[in-house]
């Protein structure tokens, strides 16, 4: 799948309906990036890190970040 231009610069995009951050390196068809583009209810942080998102209350989603949040 290929990067979103709204997020063109950044990694990790997160859901502000489900609270669920996304790595943009590693998404799957079931991420479903498309509907949160189409819904505009996404967050980028900054800085661009999945440890941001979490200071912010988001989680890592299970398809895309798994591996990520293992290393963490």
């Amino acid at each position: 799948m290929s990067r979103p231009a709204r997020a063109a610069d950044h990694r990790w995009f997160g859901d502000k309906r489900s609270q669920v951050v996304h790595d943009l390196d590693h998404t799957t068809d079931a991420c479903a990036i498309d509907d949160l583009l189409a819904a505009e209810t996404f967050i980028v942080f900054a800085p661009d890190t999945l440890v941001e998102a979490r200071n912010r209350c988001y989680h890592a989603c299970r398809h895309c970040a798994a591996e990520e949040e293992d290393a963490a």
